[in-house]
């Protein structure tokens, strides 16, 4: 069985080869690119966005949350939806309101301050088993106006 024996820090996700930060950020580009409007391209910047928003996100369930449980991504008129599921059912703190960033560097606590920054509709539920992250991270057409 594909998956089998791993640890919880690297969790086979059905269907979409995502185990590591670099491969969600991969696959999320995928999807983008393969489901824009013809004659669309996305903004360079909000693909940037989307691949700090997904390393966070996915990075903290690994490290936090008991591992990757699964990994989506959904395209949508006004950008990518991403739902990142663990195994803790834990609610961070920082996603039930704003986040502000650390007074001090301290090598830490900065992730959920750039979702919150970067992302829309941060929704953070518990599920059985665990519990889903999803985030609407806004995609611009590059020739847009205000996207180029």
């Amino acid at each position: 069985m594909p998956g089998a024996g791993r640890g919880p820090r690297e969790a086979w996700v059905p269907g979409t080869g995502v185990t590591t930060a670099a491969a969600a950020r991969a696959h999320a580009e995928t999807i983008v690119r393969a489901h824009r409007t013809v004659g669309r391209t996305p903004h360079p910047g909000d693909l940037i966005d989307l691949s700090l928003v997904v390393s966070e996100l996915v990075t903290d369930a690994i490290r936090h949350g008991d591992g990757l449980a699964g990994f989506d991504v959904t395209t949508t008129a006004d950008g990518v939806r991403i739902a990142v599921h663990d195994h803790s059912d834990v609610i961070p703190e920082a996603a039930l309101g704003g986040a502000d960033l650390p007074p001090v560097h301290r090598g830490n606590g900065y992730g959920w301050p750039l979702v919150s920054r970067l992302a829309r509709e941060i929704d953070a539920r518990r599920r059985p088993g665990g519990k889903t992250i999803a985030v609407l991270v806004p995609v611009r057409d590059a020739a847009a106006p205000d996207g180029g």
